[in-house]
């Protein structure tokens, strides 16, 4: 039997995040070549009926990671999602660690347009497109 999975041991920490972004994570970030990863180890809590990880959860993770991208990328600046539009590949049970990679598509004084894969290891689990708007532009 192998260890679980322990995201402090592969250099992530810990994210501060809202009272309801808590009730989910803890989520955990670590820098990458491809910018800021964001991610979730699956528990029970996360499961559905079906015992793996609820859709909700899943897109509530790349809606946080996607916004937080966006955010970043326009230098902290405040940020609303427009939409989001989601497709789930593979189930994720619990014990994996789900991953969320995002980039930008496009930009504009008031837009972001926004992709983000989630994966366990190399194994999509879900992708998404998504529309924010930059606050006060």
């Amino acid at each position: 039997m192998t260890a679980p999975f322990d995201p402090a041991a592969g250099g992530w920490e810990t994210v501060d995040m809202s009272e309801f972004m808590d009730l989910i994570g803890p989520v955990w970030r670590r820098g990458s070549e491809a910018g800021m990863l964001h991610g979730l180890l699956v528990a029970n809590k996360h499961r559905n009926r079906n015992g793996v990880v609820h859709g909700g959860v899943m897109a509530t993770l790349l809606d946080m990671a996607l916004g937080r991208a966006s955010a970043e990328a326009q230098g902290g600046q405040r940020q609303a999602t427009i939409s989001l539009d989601l497709q789930f590949l593979s189930p994720v049970e619990v014990g994996e660690f789900l991953v969320a990679e995002c980039r930008v598509v496009r930009s504009t004084r008031a837009i972001m347009f926004m992709q983000g894969t989630l994966r366990v290891e190399d194994r999509v689990c879900a992708v998404a497109q998504g529309v924010w708007k930059i606050l006060g532009a």
